[in-house]
């Protein structure tokens, strides 16, 4: 078993010498290809249950389909991304009083799991405004769990995993997400399966993804790491807080990432602008292209960002600027003199690109910030920069849902500057 589980790492991760170590001690260096497997089936396992309980899609189809009101619609995005960031400032706090931490992210899968499970049972026995409420209190619950896990994993992986062979893994994961996702929403697509049973069931699914996640991860052989400032969380949490004044390249960081945020912000809108042009069933297309862009990006970034993440964050912020730009470009300007049908091949294009980019967004950033630091100040800067960017993802979300009513034109340009910014300000970090 040992053996097999070396060969595959080596295969997998292109690995000559697979005791070959970047980053960790030497006794986690020993225990990299089985942690590496064990690793990777966790986060494909999260991966397939975020794209089953997606609350760009799934969610507001369960929710559609039992007629609760648009108000609740709009809460899911806000609630599941600035729920789980937001209190990672004092879960980190705790968090690092522990040695080891693989512990955290087994209890956060579980609690993921059991939300997921209960917003099943509730579509059965709840409808309306009834429902409405019950999604999103477990939303909230199911969020902050999610929290808990992203402290965790990182640590996690960066204990374990030769710097190297960071950006691969996740790579990898997300690929191998993306061609499950492909062949369930294809099928789906084929039977026009889109039914409030079938959505409940992806709900099931989700949650038992979230179990076999928990039970991968539990798996992982951790060393001890340190411990420092273990007196009092509340505290240490606090103190924290003064890394974004003294640590100018963390600093730096937190600013690209608070600046690129319209390329996970632009997803619904974009959708906003395709529905008059489809139907309830084609929804499922957006589905099938996320699993697509998965597919033919996760690979590609997480190698990319292996050899310089720095690199993956000016080559997305880049792309980023060009879609939206286009994107206003084309609603403004070109859709109204065009059919029903090119104009949504263009906008389902555009969403393709768009989830592209966005996964080498995600990618790069999190590799950086896994590569600029060791041991428990690694943990500082993720509860840190995720309890910011919860903050500041709820401004933008209303500034730019506000901005939306007004004129959907605006929203687009208003992430073009945004990442514009991000571009310039990206220039100043360092590699890692």
């Amino acid at each position: 078993m040992k053996l097999n589980s070396t060969t595959l790492y080596k295969r997998l991760s292109n690995e000559e010498d697979a005791r070959a170590c970047s980053g960790i001690s030497d006794k986690a260096c020993r225990e990299v290809p089985g942690n590496f497997l064990k690793i990777l089936f966790a986060q494909f396992s999260t991966k397939l249950a975020d794209s089953f309980s997606s609350s760009k899609v799934v969610l507001p189809w369960l929710l559609a389909s039992a007629g609760a009101p648009a108000f609740f619609t709009a809460l899911l995005v806000p609630i599941r991304e600035s729920g789980s960031l937001i209190p990672q400032l004092l879960l980190g706090g705790i968090v690092r009083q522990f040695q080891q931490r693989k512990q955290f992210y087994v209890i956060g899968s579980l609690l993921q799991g059991t939300m997921a499970a209960l917003m099943a049972i509730s579509a059965v026995q709840l409808e309306g405004a009834q429902l409405g409420w019950t999604i999103t209190v477990l939303l909230v619950f199911f969020s902050l769990s999610r929290g808990l896990c992203s402290i965790a994993s990182k640590d996690v992986l960066g204990k374990t995993i030769p710097k190297a062979r960071r950006g691969r893994l996740s790579g990898l994961s997300a690929s191998l997400s993306g061609i499950v996702t492909l062949l369930i929403t294809g099928s789906l697509l084929a039977l026009q399966q889109t039914s409030l049973t079938f959505i409940i069931a992806m709900l099931v699914t989700a949650s038992l993804c979230w179990l076999l996640a928990a039970l991968s991860f539990g798996l992982i052989n951790e060393y001890a790491g340190a411990t420092e400032g273990a007196n009092n969380g509340f505290k240490v949490a606090i103190q924290n807080l003064n890394l974004l004044r003294n640590d100018t390249q963390f600093q730096c960081f937190v600013t690209v990432r608070a600046l690129l945020m319209g390329s996970g912000l632009v997803a619904p809108f974009i959708v906003l602008l395709a529905t008059p042009h489809t139907d309830f069933s084609g929804v499922l297309l957006f589905v099938i292209l996320t699993g697509l862009a998965n597919l033919v990006s996760g690979l590609f970034w997480g190698l990319l960002a292996d050899r310089s993440s720095r690199y993956v964050i000016l080559l997305t912020a880049t792309l980023s600027i060009c879609i939206f730009l286009f994107a206003a470009f084309f609603h403004t300007v070109l859709e109204p003199a065009l059919s029903s049908m090119i104009v949504l091949v263009v906008y389902l294009t555009l969403y393709f690109l768009l989830a592209i980019t966005h996964q080498g967004v995600r990618l790069g950033r999190k590799t950086y910030l896994v590569d600029m630091a060791k041991g428990n100040k690694r943990t500082d800067y993720v509860s840190v920069s995720n309890t910011i960017i919860g903050v500041l993802l709820l401004v933008y979300g209303i500034i730019s849902g506000l901005m939306a009513q007004w004129n959907m034109t605006a929203v687009l340009v208003l992430f073009a500057l945004s990442s514009f910014a991000a571009f310039i300000v990206a220039l100043k970090l360092k590699e890692v």
